[in-house]
């Protein structure tokens, strides 16, 4: 077939008048077999079950049938109006065509968004309201002949290829249910025998047989038949096939066709029929600028993670209902989830994103229809409860507690979480939502630092929410201002009496507020982010006094305690051996004190951490052993090199036998294990005396030394071992 049509086409470039009746005629026929023959073959090979390759070979064998009659019945004894056999057999096609269109186009609107046929319609009126411009010639003749469907005999009516032409923008525009190479060979056969139509249809009776333009059918229907021959190959088949181009181009291709037909209808005189179709296209190219600007404002106005309204949405949604009615008493509920920083930090930012959506999920069950939920940042989320006063805001906080304290699973871990929620009430603790937040923020923290789940703002709430800005900001100054320092306890080694390690503990030198203790400033540390900061002023503060005792030739080893979000530090090995690298100290100098929670938290991200460290020398002990309802199995996985007994079963061991019997078998434990036992919370002699008995390591507490700073612990040192130069 390729060969025929190539050796046709070249025929017809040839110059020449005469009649060829053997390139006319015979090769042309020819043709029409092959081409007939290809297209029935496809069909066969898929046992005549595809019916786009059926209706396409009974298309294609009405054409040569025409061309057949055409070529055999002389033109002087053939009728001219319709229905001629070759009119109908070339109307035969123009339908057979629009049918395996349907088919296709069928097909791909199944798989196909809205979006997508969207543009499809308007490539089909675009491409229809620029060909009945261009067709409008023939048309006209039409009207006044009065010759209708007989105006082209034998090539079939233009109104037919008009249509072929539009059906074949629409499936271009839906990117086609086949993939790219079969696509393009039917499409661009269609486009070929339809502009060839238009061109015939144009010309008229100036049409001579035997021109270039003959080759626009021959080529046209090569290419129908060559695509059934693909289509017809299981072999040749894969996934479908989108042109990102095309499906971007065409639609404005095609809006631009019927914005062309539009400003050309207001010049010259245009059908009414082209004006119509020209403006449907530029009405429905408008709807997705609609929809685009709805979907944009919903989008402006919605969370992306957890799909509920965001802070904009809750401020339009708050004033639009204060605006309608102000005399109703309502709520603001400010949520926070408490410690959600440590699972960003120990199972990482995917699993807290999933977390989050959990908990939307879980507070809209609880919610009547009527509330409004949204998720204000971070972890933080607002609720609007209409008809509510504090005793039916307090009833729905309990029952939002109650929800979230379920366990959720992530990573496959039951994880259990609190919420701490501030209560703000409408009128009379603010008229609008910026009064009514900012007041239910300061409740929201004052429920966080009394454990107390929830709080209903009151007056005096006002200047701890002021106290703690101002803490957050006078904090970040104090680690750059070096207002930070160390006291140290030591720990006797209960076996000698001796101090061979001590504890350092950090302390604020507030400029005003005095000496601050731990637990009146951590939280704040880990709520601003500043942890890392404040473990690496620790950790250099610690070493340089080590550095200092190992300069006097009394070498003690220092620990230093690490909060669970280290654990989300993997550079922390490295950073901690470069530290001590720098101070010419040995791994020895350095134990790292960790709780149950930084184990437990991300258990692989523990194990590697602490192996590099371990690896490196450096010595690792669990502090406040005992506290946590974790398992034990991390004693036997984990590289750990002591325990420290938490003060919590050291305290009651002179008047509580059980706790007693806990302390001594938690020693024996350890030692089992070929760790090191250290006890906290000694406070009299008797508890010195007892876990001297039961075989205790380590031992700190007040009844040996409070925690001093560094000149006064080396007085207490030098009075100890009866050094008088140094007890001075």
């Amino acid at each position: 077939m390729a060969l025929l049509v190539s050796a046709y086409v070249a025929g017809l470039l040839l110059p020449g008048d005469a009649p060829r009746p053997l390139l006319d005629g015979w090769l042309a026929g020819l043709i029409k077999l092959a081409l007939v023959g290809v297209c029935w073959a496809s069909a066969a090979r898929t046992s005549f079950r595809r019916p786009e390759l059926l209706l396409t070979a009974a298309g294609v064998t009405l054409v040569g049938i025409s061309d057949t009659y055409l070529l055999l019945v002389p033109a002087d004894v053939r009728p001219v109006a319709f229905p001629a056999p070759n009119n109908v057999g070339y109307l035969g096609f123009y339908v057979l065509m629009l049918s395996v269109l349907v088919i296709l186009l069928r097909r791909q609107i199944r798989t196909t968004t809205w979006s997508v046929v969207l543009d499809s319609t308007i490539g089909v009126l675009g491409a229809s309201s620029a060909l009945v411009v261009l067709l409008t010639p023939v048309l006209l003749s039409i009207d006044e002949n009065g010759t209708g469907l007989s105006l082209a005999p034998g090539m079939g009516n233009p109104l037919f290829t008009l249509l072929l032409v539009a059906g074949i923008a629409g499936i271009a525009i839906s990117q086609g249910p086949v993939d790219k190479r079969r696509w393009i060979l039917f499409v661009l056969g269609l486009v070929i025998f339809a502009s060839t139509n238009i061109v015939y249809a144009l010309i008229g009776t100036g049409y001579v047989v035997g021109t270039p333009l003959d080759a626009g059918w021959a080529v046209g229907l090569a290419l129908i038949a060559t695509w059934t021959d693909a289509a017809a190959n299981p072999e040749t088949a894969s996934p479908h096939y989108v042109n990102g181009t095309a499906a971007l181009a065409l639609p404005a291709i095609s809006t631009a066709a019927g914005l062309g037909v539009l400003i050309l209808a207001s010049q010259v005189p245009i059908p009414a029929f082209a004006v119509g179709l020209a403006a449907t296209t530029m009405a429905l190219a408008a709807i997705p600028l609609v929809s685009r600007q709805v979907a944009l404002r919903r989008q402006a106005r919605t969370d992306d993670l957890t799909g509920l309204p965001n802070r904009r949405a809750l401020y339009a949604g708050v004033s639009l209902r204060l605006s309608t009615d102000r005399s109703q008493r309502r709520a603001l509920l400010l949520l926070d989830l408490d410690r959600f920083k440590e699972v960003n930090d120990s199972l990482g930012h995917d699993a807290g994103d999933r977390l989050l959506v959990q908990v939307g999920d879980r507070l809209l069950s609880v919610l009547r229809t009527g509330d409004l939920l949204a998720r204000v940042g971070g972890d933080e989320f607002a609720i609007l409860l209409d008809h509510s006063g504090q005793v039916e805001a307090e009833s729905v906080a309990a029952k939002l507690r109650n929800v979230l304290a379920a366990p959720f699973t992530l990573e496959g871990i039951a994880l259990q979480i609190s919420v701490s929620i501030g209560i703000a009430l409408y009128p009379e603790q603010g008229d609008d939502l910026t009064a009514l937040l900012r007041k239910a923020d300061m409740a929201m923290y004052k429920a966080k630092s009394n454990n107390s789940g929830h709080h209903v703002y009151r007056s005096v709430d006002n200047s701890h929410g002021e106290t703690r800005l101002r803490t957050l900001q006078e904090l970040r100054v104090a680690l750059e201002n070096d207002q930070l320092v160390l006291h140290f306890q030591p720990k006797i080694d209960l076996s000698a009496g001796i101090v061979h390690s001590v504890e350092a503990l950090v302390r604020w030198n507030h400029p005003t507020r005095g000496l601050l203790f731990p637990d009146q400033f951590l939280a704040l540390v880990e709520e601003a982010n500043l942890m890392h900061g404040l473990t690496q002023e620790v950790l250099r503060k610690a070493l340089d006094q080590a550095q200092d005792w190992a300069s006097q030739g009394r070498p003690l080893t220092v620990a230093v305690n690490l909060s669970a979000s280290s654990l989300v530090d993997a550079d922390l090995p490295e950073r901690v051996g470069a530290m001590l690298k720098a101070r010419d100290l040995t791994a020895n100098a350095l134990i790292l004190e960790i709780t149950e929670d930084f184990l437990m938290a991300d258990r692989d991200r523990a194990r590697d951490i602490l192996v590099r460290l371990r690896g490196s020398g450096i010595r690792i002990s669990v502090d406040d052993f005992g506290t946590g309802y974790s398992s034990l199995a991390y004693l036997r996985d984990l590289p750990i090199d002591e325990l420290k007994l938490d003060q919590s079963f050291v305290f009651p061991m002179a008047e509580d036998p059980r706790a007693a019997a806990l302390v001594a078998s938690t020693i024996d434990l350890a030692h089992g294990l070929g760790l090191r036992m250290v006890a906290e919370g000694v406070e009299n002699a008797t508890t010195y005396d007892e876990l001297v008995r039961y075989g205790c390591d380590y031992a700190q507490g007040y009844f040996m030394c409070r925690p001093v700073p560094a000149a006064q612990l080396d007085l207490w040192i030098a009075a100890r071992t009866g050094d008088p130069a140094r007890s001075l």
